[in-house]
């Protein structure tokens, strides 16, 4: 099956909460609002095939020198064919554009992420005084990132791993 990546339009928010909906109930992912999705969408890429989209991650940039990504998914139909790696590539392919030096990301895919090149690590790693810039945020995502009681029920014990790149 032919698959293209590409960056997410407005058009392409039904089909990648399609794409996230199952993992999120499952809580592997975190569920968002349809208008998470629409405010956020130039953060996504998306993987369409045949007119369908069939994979999606976002960059999220936390501060000057990290980002992050979220809300990787890929259709069953789609899993191991490298839709998930295609798109971490071009998301890491990003963040080198924008000038980020590392790129974080809360998995339980602790395999596939260090296949592309992702370590394990424990903590949050930000200086103390960007934590403390950090906290203003109200995204759900930084919560984690932060390792805030306020976000524990969603991590289920999800690993935390760092690309430098």
């Amino acid at each position: 099956m032919f698959v293209v990546i590409r960056p997410a339009r407005p058009a392409d928010v039904p089909g990648i909460r399609d794409v996230v909906e199952p993992y999120a109930r499952k809580r592997i992912l975190l569920g968002k609002e349809l208008v998470d999705y629409y405010e956020s969408i130039g953060e996504f890429l998306v993987a369409e095939s045949e007119g369908q989209i069939v994979g999606c991650g976002a960059l999220h940039v936390l501060w000057e020198d990290i980002a992050e990504i979220r809300t990787l998914a890929v259709s069953p139909e789609h899993l191991r064919t490298g839709v998930g790696h295609h798109i971490v590539q071009m998301l890491v392919d990003r963040a080198r554009r924008y000038g980020v030096k590392r790129v974080f990301c809360l998995t339980f895919e602790i395999d596939f992420f260090t296949r592309q090149g992702f370590d394990r690590i424990e903590g949050t790693p930000v200086t103390p005084e960007v934590y403390q810039e950090l906290l203003r945020s109200h995204d759900v995502g930084v919560a984690e990132f932060l390792d805030l009681a306020r976000a524990k029920p969603n991590t289920l014990g999800n690993h935390r791993m760092l690309l430098t790149l």
